[in-house]
Protein backbone atom coordinates (compact mmCIF):
# COMPACT_ATOMS: atom_id res chain seq x y z
CA UNK A 1 0.00 0.00 0.00
CA UNK A 2 1.32 3.22 -1.09
CA UNK A 3 2.09 5.95 0.83
CA UNK A 4 -0.72 9.00 -0.41
CA UNK A 5 -3.19 5.89 0.52
CA UNK A 6 -2.09 5.19 4.09
CA UNK A 7 -2.22 8.80 4.96
CA UNK A 8 -5.81 8.81 3.70
CA UNK A 9 -6.85 5.78 5.73
CA UNK A 10 -5.32 7.99 8.77
CA UNK A 11 -7.43 10.79 8.21
CA UNK A 12 -10.72 9.12 7.72
CA UNK A 13 -11.31 8.47 11.36
CA UNK A 14 -10.06 12.26 12.06
CA UNK A 15 -12.59 13.59 9.51
CA UNK A 16 -15.94 11.57 11.27
CA UNK A 17 -15.35 12.22 14.65
CA UNK A 18 -14.99 16.23 13.62
CA UNK A 19 -18.12 15.72 11.37
CA UNK A 20 -20.18 13.93 13.60
CA UNK A 21 -19.57 16.68 16.62
CA UNK A 22 -20.61 19.41 13.96
CA UNK A 23 -23.56 17.14 13.30
CA UNK A 24 -24.14 16.97 17.13
CA UNK A 25 -23.81 20.92 17.78
CA UNK A 26 -26.71 21.37 14.82
CA UNK A 27 -28.45 19.04 16.32
CA UNK A 28 -27.99 20.50 20.01
CA UNK A 29 -28.47 24.14 18.89
CA UNK A 30 -31.44 23.39 16.85
CA UNK A 31 -33.55 20.93 19.40
CA UNK A 32 -34.10 24.03 21.45
CA UNK A 33 -37.77 24.93 21.61
CA UNK A 34 -38.56 21.59 20.02
CA UNK A 35 -39.51 18.08 20.88
CA UNK A 36 -39.67 16.78 17.33
CA UNK A 37 -36.91 14.79 17.22
CA UNK A 38 -37.23 13.57 13.98
CA UNK A 39 -37.90 16.37 12.06
CA UNK A 40 -34.49 17.77 14.16
CA UNK A 41 -32.90 14.61 12.83
CA UNK A 42 -32.95 14.70 9.68
CA UNK A 43 -32.81 19.03 9.72
CA UNK A 44 -29.31 18.35 11.12
CA UNK A 45 -28.24 15.84 8.52
CA UNK A 46 -29.10 17.76 6.00
CA UNK A 47 -27.01 20.96 7.01
CA UNK A 48 -24.05 18.69 8.17
CA UNK A 49 -24.17 17.70 4.46
CA UNK A 50 -24.31 21.24 3.12
CA UNK A 51 -21.29 21.72 5.47
CA UNK A 52 -19.55 18.59 4.45
CA UNK A 53 -20.06 19.47 0.57
CA UNK A 54 -18.60 23.15 0.50
CA UNK A 55 -16.19 22.43 3.11
CA UNK A 56 -14.43 19.83 0.91
CA UNK A 57 -15.10 22.21 -2.25
CA UNK A 58 -13.02 25.09 -0.37
CA UNK A 59 -10.35 22.73 1.43
CA UNK A 60 -9.64 20.61 -1.64
CA UNK A 61 -10.61 22.32 -4.99
CA UNK A 62 -10.93 26.37 -4.69
CA UNK A 63 -8.23 27.31 -1.64
CA UNK A 64 -5.38 24.41 -3.09
CA UNK A 65 -6.20 25.62 -6.66
CA UNK A 66 -7.02 29.52 -6.70
CA UNK A 67 -5.83 30.80 -3.53
CA UNK A 68 -2.63 29.41 -2.63
CA UNK A 69 -1.78 30.07 -6.02
CA UNK A 70 -2.74 33.81 -5.80
CA UNK A 71 -5.40 33.38 -8.74
CA UNK A 72 -7.60 35.49 -6.13
CA UNK A 73 -9.58 37.28 -8.91
CA UNK A 74 -11.11 33.12 -9.90
CA UNK A 75 -11.51 32.74 -5.85
CA UNK A 76 -13.44 35.62 -5.39
CA UNK A 77 -15.70 34.58 -8.05
CA UNK A 78 -15.74 30.53 -7.23
CA UNK A 79 -16.40 31.57 -3.78
CA UNK A 80 -19.08 33.71 -4.77
CA UNK A 81 -20.99 30.73 -6.44
CA UNK A 82 -20.51 28.38 -3.49
CA UNK A 83 -22.14 31.16 -1.22
CA UNK A 84 -25.19 31.40 -3.79
CA UNK A 85 -25.35 27.22 -3.20
CA UNK A 86 -25.21 27.10 0.24
CA UNK A 87 -28.34 30.47 0.49
CA UNK A 88 -30.30 28.13 -1.45
CA UNK A 89 -29.32 24.83 0.41
CA UNK A 90 -30.29 26.39 3.03
CA UNK A 91 -33.56 27.97 1.64
CA UNK A 92 -34.30 24.34 0.36
CA UNK A 93 -33.91 22.53 3.85
CA UNK A 94 -36.01 25.70 5.84
CA UNK A 95 -38.86 24.82 3.39
CA UNK A 96 -38.10 20.68 3.67
CA UNK A 97 -39.12 21.08 6.78
CA UNK A 98 -41.87 23.32 6.72
CA UNK A 99 -43.58 20.99 4.11
CA UNK A 100 -42.69 17.33 4.73
CA UNK A 101 -42.78 18.37 8.62
CA UNK A 102 -44.85 20.58 9.59
CA UNK A 103 -47.56 20.28 7.11
CA UNK A 104 -47.25 24.28 5.92
CA UNK A 105 -48.09 25.24 9.30
CA UNK A 106 -44.92 27.42 9.30
CA UNK A 107 -45.89 28.65 12.87
CA UNK A 108 -45.81 25.50 14.27
CA UNK A 109 -41.99 24.97 13.53
CA UNK A 110 -39.29 25.84 16.06
CA UNK A 111 -38.10 29.08 16.06
CA UNK A 112 -34.50 28.53 15.02
CA UNK A 113 -35.16 26.41 12.12
CA UNK A 114 -37.35 29.23 10.65
CA UNK A 115 -34.19 31.99 11.10
CA UNK A 116 -32.75 31.49 8.08
CA UNK A 117 -30.06 34.09 9.27
CA UNK A 118 -29.49 31.75 12.08
CA UNK A 119 -29.09 28.89 10.35
CA UNK A 120 -27.00 30.26 7.35
CA UNK A 121 -24.20 31.76 10.03
CA UNK A 122 -23.94 28.54 11.52
CA UNK A 123 -23.57 26.76 8.45
CA UNK A 124 -20.83 29.39 7.06
CA UNK A 125 -19.14 29.38 11.01
CA UNK A 126 -18.58 25.72 10.47
CA UNK A 127 -17.30 26.27 6.49
CA UNK A 128 -15.05 28.78 7.41
CA UNK A 129 -13.37 26.82 10.82
CA UNK A 130 -12.37 23.78 8.08
CA UNK A 131 -11.03 25.84 5.56
CA UNK A 132 -9.41 28.37 8.07
CA UNK A 133 -7.34 25.03 9.42
CA UNK A 134 -6.81 23.61 5.83
CA UNK A 135 -5.17 27.01 5.04
CA UNK A 136 -3.10 27.02 8.51
CA UNK A 137 -2.07 23.65 7.74
CA UNK A 138 -1.08 24.10 4.09
CA UNK A 139 0.87 27.63 5.80
CA UNK A 140 2.81 25.43 7.99
CA UNK A 141 3.53 22.87 5.69
CA UNK A 142 5.18 25.41 3.64
CA UNK A 143 7.08 27.01 6.58
CA UNK A 144 8.60 23.94 7.00
CA UNK A 145 9.08 23.05 3.47
CA UNK A 146 11.25 26.60 3.01
CA UNK A 147 13.55 25.67 6.25
CA UNK A 148 14.23 21.45 4.79
CA UNK A 149 15.26 23.75 1.52
CA UNK A 150 16.85 26.32 3.03
CA UNK A 151 18.61 23.48 5.29
CA UNK A 152 19.70 21.20 1.90
CA UNK A 153 21.18 24.10 0.77
CA UNK A 154 23.12 25.05 3.63
CA UNK A 155 24.14 21.08 3.54
CA UNK A 156 25.35 21.56 -0.21
CA UNK A 157 27.24 24.36 0.58
CA UNK A 158 28.84 23.23 3.87
CA UNK A 159 30.02 19.57 1.26
CA UNK A 160 31.24 22.41 -1.27
CA UNK A 161 33.42 24.46 1.05
CA UNK A 162 34.60 20.98 2.61
CA UNK A 163 35.45 19.93 -0.89
CA UNK A 164 37.15 22.91 -1.32
CA UNK A 165 39.17 22.85 1.89
CA UNK A 166 40.02 19.44 1.19
CA UNK A 167 41.67 20.23 -2.11
CA UNK A 168 43.58 23.00 -0.80
CA UNK A 169 45.06 21.12 1.49
CA UNK A 170 46.03 18.35 -0.85
CA UNK A 171 47.29 21.67 -2.92
CA UNK A 172 50.02 22.01 0.38
CA UNK A 173 51.87 19.04 0.08
CA UNK A 174 53.47 19.00 -3.15
CA UNK A 175 53.80 22.70 -2.70
CA UNK A 176 55.47 22.30 0.43
CA UNK A 177 57.29 18.97 0.02
CA UNK A 178 58.78 20.55 -4.01
CA UNK A 179 60.33 23.28 -1.96
CA UNK A 180 62.18 20.92 1.39
CA UNK A 181 63.53 18.36 -1.29
CA UNK A 182 64.99 20.87 -3.01
CA UNK A 183 66.97 22.44 -0.33
CA UNK A 184 68.00 18.78 0.40
CA UNK A 185 69.07 18.19 -2.88
CA UNK A 186 71.66 21.30 -2.59
CA UNK A 187 73.33 19.84 0.72
CA UNK A 188 73.84 16.38 -1.07
CA UNK A 189 75.22 18.10 -4.00
CA UNK A 190 77.38 19.43 -1.33
CA UNK A 191 77.79 16.69 0.49
CA UNK A 192 77.57 18.04 3.53
CA UNK A 193 77.81 16.32 6.85
CA UNK A 194 74.50 17.93 8.56
CA UNK A 195 72.12 16.51 5.80
CA UNK A 196 71.11 13.47 8.09
CA UNK A 197 70.11 16.40 10.40
CA UNK A 198 68.01 17.87 7.76
CA UNK A 199 66.60 14.26 6.59
CA UNK A 200 65.49 14.02 10.37
CA UNK A 201 64.00 17.45 10.67
CA UNK A 202 62.84 16.47 6.69
CA UNK A 203 61.25 13.65 8.22
CA UNK A 204 59.34 15.61 11.06
CA UNK A 205 58.31 17.96 8.72
CA UNK A 206 56.55 15.45 6.42
CA UNK A 207 54.86 13.91 9.50
CA UNK A 208 53.53 17.19 10.36
CA UNK A 209 51.73 17.80 6.66
CA UNK A 210 50.98 14.28 5.72
CA UNK A 211 48.99 13.62 9.21
CA UNK A 212 48.02 16.67 11.19
CA UNK A 213 46.68 19.03 8.14
CA UNK A 214 43.61 16.92 7.54
CA UNK A 215 42.21 17.48 10.79
CA UNK A 216 40.32 20.39 11.58
CA UNK A 217 42.07 22.28 14.16
CA UNK A 218 45.58 21.80 15.70
CA UNK A 219 47.46 23.37 18.48
CA UNK A 220 48.80 26.60 17.83
CA UNK A 221 52.03 25.35 20.07
CA UNK A 222 52.46 22.30 17.71
CA UNK A 223 52.21 24.85 14.88
CA UNK A 224 54.84 27.08 16.54
CA UNK A 225 57.31 23.72 17.14
CA UNK A 226 57.08 23.16 13.04
CA UNK A 227 57.46 26.60 12.33
CA UNK A 228 60.73 26.13 14.40
CA UNK A 229 61.51 23.36 12.87
CA UNK A 230 61.57 24.54 9.25
CA UNK A 231 63.48 27.85 10.35
CA UNK A 232 66.21 25.47 11.46
CA UNK A 233 66.14 23.90 8.33
CA UNK A 234 66.44 26.39 6.33
CA UNK A 235 69.24 27.51 8.64
CA UNK A 236 70.99 24.71 7.95
CA UNK A 237 70.80 25.44 3.90
CA UNK A 238 71.82 28.89 4.62
CA UNK A 239 74.36 28.72 7.35
CA UNK A 240 75.68 32.36 8.26
CA UNK A 241 73.61 34.13 5.60
CA UNK A 242 69.88 34.15 7.43
CA UNK A 243 68.72 36.16 9.90
CA UNK A 244 66.01 35.32 11.59
CA UNK A 245 64.26 37.02 14.45
CA UNK A 246 60.72 34.78 15.75
CA UNK A 247 59.05 36.31 18.90
CA UNK A 248 56.39 34.67 20.33
CA UNK A 249 54.08 35.69 22.91
CA UNK A 250 51.02 33.46 23.27
CA UNK A 251 48.69 33.84 25.99
CA UNK A 252 46.37 30.44 25.65
CA UNK A 253 48.47 27.31 25.16
CA UNK A 254 45.40 25.64 24.43
CA UNK A 255 44.47 27.44 21.78
CA UNK A 256 43.89 25.85 18.59
CA UNK A 257 44.26 27.34 14.77
CA UNK A 258 44.15 25.60 11.24
CA UNK A 259 46.78 23.38 10.64
CA UNK A 260 49.62 24.70 7.92
CA UNK A 261 48.00 28.00 8.27
CA UNK A 262 51.14 30.10 9.32
CA UNK A 263 54.21 27.98 7.72
CA UNK A 264 52.78 29.06 4.60
CA UNK A 265 53.72 32.94 4.94
CA UNK A 266 57.07 31.24 6.69
CA UNK A 267 57.58 29.18 3.84
CA UNK A 268 56.48 32.34 1.64
CA UNK A 269 58.62 34.66 3.17
CA UNK A 270 62.71 32.51 2.31
CA UNK A 271 61.34 30.97 -1.08
CA UNK A 272 60.79 34.60 -2.35
CA UNK A 273 62.95 36.78 0.33
CA UNK A 274 66.42 37.84 -1.09
CA UNK A 275 69.77 38.43 0.65
CA UNK A 276 70.98 42.47 1.46
CA UNK A 277 74.30 42.40 2.48
CA UNK A 278 74.57 38.77 1.87
CA UNK A 279 72.00 38.70 4.59
CA UNK A 280 68.06 37.47 4.17
CA UNK A 281 66.63 38.86 7.14
CA UNK A 282 63.01 37.62 8.42
CA UNK A 283 61.12 39.41 11.62
CA UNK A 284 58.59 37.01 12.74
CA UNK A 285 56.17 37.90 15.55
CA UNK A 286 53.02 35.54 16.90
CA UNK A 287 51.26 36.74 20.14
CA UNK A 288 47.99 35.85 21.03
CA UNK A 289 45.48 37.94 23.85
CA UNK A 290 42.05 36.91 24.78
CA UNK A 291 40.51 37.79 21.84
CA UNK A 292 42.82 37.73 18.77
CA UNK A 293 45.67 35.93 17.23
CA UNK A 294 48.04 38.66 15.69
CA UNK A 295 50.87 37.60 13.22
CA UNK A 296 53.32 39.39 11.54
CA UNK A 297 56.10 38.05 8.99
CA UNK A 298 58.50 40.27 6.97
CA UNK A 299 61.22 39.42 4.81
CA UNK A 300 64.13 41.36 2.75
CA UNK A 301 63.61 41.63 -0.81
CA UNK A 302 65.58 43.62 -3.50
CA UNK A 303 63.08 44.33 -5.81
CA UNK A 304 59.22 42.97 -5.65
CA UNK A 305 57.77 40.71 -8.01
CA UNK A 306 54.25 40.85 -7.33
CA UNK A 307 53.45 38.15 -10.22
CA UNK A 308 55.52 35.77 -7.64
CA UNK A 309 53.86 35.33 -4.61
CA UNK A 310 53.54 31.53 -4.47
CA UNK A 311 51.12 29.22 -4.46
CA UNK A 312 50.96 29.10 -0.64
CA UNK A 313 50.39 32.29 -0.48
CA UNK A 314 47.34 32.31 -2.62
CA UNK A 315 46.20 29.23 -1.41
CA UNK A 316 46.28 30.66 2.37
CA UNK A 317 44.09 33.75 1.31
CA UNK A 318 41.55 30.97 -0.11
CA UNK A 319 41.55 28.97 2.96
CA UNK A 320 41.21 32.07 5.71
CA UNK A 321 38.58 33.19 3.28
CA UNK A 322 36.95 29.89 3.97
CA UNK A 323 37.80 29.02 7.33
CA UNK A 324 37.15 32.63 8.95
CA UNK A 325 35.31 34.68 6.23
CA UNK A 326 34.70 37.92 8.33
CA UNK A 327 36.38 36.71 11.27
CA UNK A 328 40.00 37.67 9.68
CA UNK A 329 41.91 40.60 8.50
CA UNK A 330 44.91 40.15 6.28
CA UNK A 331 47.40 42.75 4.69
CA UNK A 332 50.56 42.60 2.76
CA UNK A 333 53.01 45.54 2.66
CA UNK A 334 55.51 45.65 -0.37
CA UNK A 335 58.26 48.04 -0.21
CA UNK A 336 61.23 48.57 -1.87
CA UNK A 337 63.33 46.59 0.31
CA UNK A 338 60.42 44.28 2.12
CA UNK A 339 57.98 42.13 2.18
CA UNK A 340 55.23 41.89 5.10
CA UNK A 341 52.52 40.12 5.93
CA UNK A 342 50.32 41.13 8.98
CA UNK A 343 47.13 38.89 9.99
CA UNK A 344 44.56 38.93 12.79
CA UNK A 345 42.18 36.68 13.42
CA UNK A 346 39.29 36.19 16.02
CA UNK A 347 40.13 33.25 18.20
CA UNK A 348 37.14 33.56 19.81
CA UNK A 349 34.88 32.71 17.01
CA UNK A 350 37.09 30.09 15.61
Amino acid sequence: MNKPVLIFLKKVPLHFLFWFVVWFFFYSFFSVGSKNTSFIFWFSSILSTIAIVSSYVFIYHLIPNFLTVKKHKKFALYSFYAGVFIVCAVLMTVVFGFVFFYNLEFQQMPALTKNSGVILVCVLLIITLSSGFKIWKQHYKSIEEKKTLENKFLQTQLQLKEQELKFLKMQIHPHFLFNTLNTLYGFTLKKSEEAPEMILKLSNLLDYILYQVDKPLVFLKDEINHIKNYISLEKLRFQGSLHVNFKIDIANQNLKIAPMLLLPFIENAFKHGAQIKDVLKININLKTDASFLYFEAENSVKKVEKSKKGIGLENIKKRLELLYKEKYALEIFEKENTFKVNLKIDINES
